[in-house]
């Protein structure tokens, strides 16, 4: 940003409601209003929020060509586009679906390599209420545990004990 001020991480939602009445185009698609997207970095072992992943253009995903297999981006280092998806509860707020979808990058080549397909299921499954981050490395996983207990506290409290187990976090 130009102006100096830093970019504020925060759980902002697409608004698209496609259920407003009017039958048109995007009648009857999915809402991703409670949708949000993180990027995990472990090699920089981080992870933040990423809005613009929500249309494949994170800071990550740009100025690379994209590769369907893997083996052809050889030495690309690991991230993974989380889909969290927020729902409110008896308690408040609460991360109801997490789904962590794998890219690697090759900065040297310009390639990189994503399945589309791994990506919609999992945005799919994540706003049905599903947790799928077993196939995620352990630092990373870490990485998006601490991030979620840390950014809201009470959503985290009021989370599913099987979002924290899976994350390797104490209930």
């Amino acid at each position: 940003m130009t102006d100096g001020k830093k970019k504020k991480n925060t759980f902002t939602i697409i608004k698209d409601d496609s259920t407003d009445g009017h039958g048109g185009y995007g009648a009857g698609t999915v809402s991703l209003e409670n949708m949000s997207s993180i990027i995990v970095d472990p090699n920089e072992g981080k992870a933040y929020v990423d809005m613009d992943a929500m249309h494949a253009r994170s800071s990550v995903e740009r100025r690379v060509k994209w590769i369907r297999d893997r083996e052809e981006v050889q030495g690309g280092k690991l991230y993974w586009i989380v889909w969290v998806t927020v729902e409110k509860g008896e308690n408040g707020p609460y991360y109801a679906g997490v789904a962590g979808s794998e890219i690697r990058v090759n900065r040297e080549i310009k390639r990189a390599y994503k399945s589309m397909a791994e990506h919609v299921k999992h945005m799919e499954k994540s706003l049905k209420g599903h947790i799928i981050v077993e196939h995620m490395d352990e630092p990373s996983k870490k990485l998006l545990g601490n991030f979620l207990k840390e950014f809201k506290p009470e959503m985290w409290e009021n989370s599913s004990s099987e979002l924290k187990d899976q994350l390797g976090m104490e209930s």
